[in-house]
């Protein structure tokens, strides 16, 4: 029997390693011979870089560059010197992580960091860059990465800005001139499972600046600056990027990312899949076991198990979730899952889950092999 384990991390208690590893501790309890192929996915944010460098060949290149707030840390990307493509995870640089809860406010910070690793990559070589950008701590519509890159924004009186959120007001002109001759001989492509527009009620600003610590007053004036950027880029590009779908992801950087870049967006996990050839470690497997901290409402709208589930349909396996969570009422049936089990069905509390989650998901493989084995023996 083959099985497949493909999990997303349970944020703050178990990688998407761990989570293969006591899975097949599991397993081969109870079927010692089987075949196991593990192959933990991301979705292209925080954490991506960690599971492709374990699956991919090439190796991390580590950078000095600014955080959001501008302040010399040592950040990390991905590089296959071989293939000339590079993995840029925008949480390495200008993550939310990175900042003390105090610190965390969105209307201040700026994506500068990313774009020096982008620049980094160039200088390597490369010729085709994936931008993860989930796990943003910034609202600049990808204004710092594109002056890293040497775009210039300038005020009314022709004095260069500091490319924060605050200032998108402020920009009278994009200075586009100097911007680095190789970004448009590079393919870019963004792994975002966003589908925010760029400003308004379901945009940028109103949907994450608070959780990115901007009060009332700067999601508001956050918002009014992304418009203006939206105006912008239509008079200085000739284009329209405010209702494409994914133009408010991380800040607006999925806008960012298409205009200064020429990127094109698409579907993280699906991106992470094709980089590690994922349909083709899963074909001819019996079931492919899955995973994420919640399966809930979200998962319906990109998450990593909506990946593996679309690859298990083409292959016709059976598939399998394990996860810390399930708030959705009937989700074996919603999301077609054949078999569904959780952390928090076994646990005495949160604290006990998240601190023991690796043993729980063993218990729960082990269970699920013998009902397996059951089955067969019938």
């Amino acid at each position: 029997m083959k099985f497949v384990i493909a999990p997303d991390k349970f944020k703050g208690s178990l990688t998407g390693q761990e989570f293969c590893a006591a899975v097949e501790k599991g397993i081969l309890k109870v079927f010692p011979d089987a075949e196991i192929v593990k192959a933990p996915l991301a979705d292209g944010g925080d954490g991506t870089i960690a599971v492709l460098e374990d699956q991919l060949p090439g190796s991390r290149r580590e950078v000095t560059v600014w955080d959001p707030l501008m302040r010399d840390i040592k950040a990390s990307y991905l590089y296959d010197s071989k293939t000339h493509t590079a993995f840029v995870e925008m949480a390495e640089a200008s993550g939310m992580r990175l900042l003390h809860e105090n610190d965390q406010n969105c209307y201040h910070t700026t994506s500068f960091g990313t774009g020096q690793l982008i620049l980094d990559a160039l200088e390597q070589g490369a010729k085709k860059i994936i931008l993860g950008i989930g796990g943003s701590a910034t609202n600049d519509c990808g204004i710092g990465m594109a002056e890293a890159l040497g775009y210039l924004f300038l005020d009314k009186k022709g004095k260069e800005l500091i490319p924060i959120g605050k200032n998108l007001s402020e920009i009278a002109y994009i200075v586009d001139e100097n911007a680095d001759p190789r970004i448009k001989k590079t393919t870019f492509l963004v792994a975002c499972d966003v589908t925010n527009p760029l400003y308004g009620p379901d945009g940028a600003a109103y949907v994450y600046a608070p959780q990115k610590g901007a009060s009332d007053e700067e999601v508001e004036l956050l918002d009014q600056g992304l418009r203006h950027m939206a105006e912008l880029i239509r008079s200085h590009f000739g284009f329209e990027v405010h209702h494409l779908a994914g133009a408010g992801a991380a800040g607006g950087m999925g806008a960012g990312a298409i205009t200064f870049l020429g990127a094109e967006l698409s579907s993280g996990v699906e991106l992470v899949k094709q980089m590690i050839s994922f349909d083709e470690k899963v074909r001819g497997s019996d079931w492919i076991i899955t995973g994420e901290g919640k399966l809930d409402t979200q998962t319906l709208s990109g998450k990593t198990i909506l990946g593996v589930l679309s690859s298990a349909h083409i292959n016709g396996s059976m598939l399998a979730a394990f996860c810390g969570m399930i708030t959705m009422s009937d989700a074996r049936k919603e999301l077609e899952i054949d078999y569904a089990d959780s952390v928090m069905a076994r646990a005495s509390s949160l604290e006990d889950a998240m601190a023991n989650s690796a043993e729980y998901v063993q218990e729960m493989a082990e269970e699920f092999a013998h009902s397996l084995n059951h089955l067969e023996s019938n």
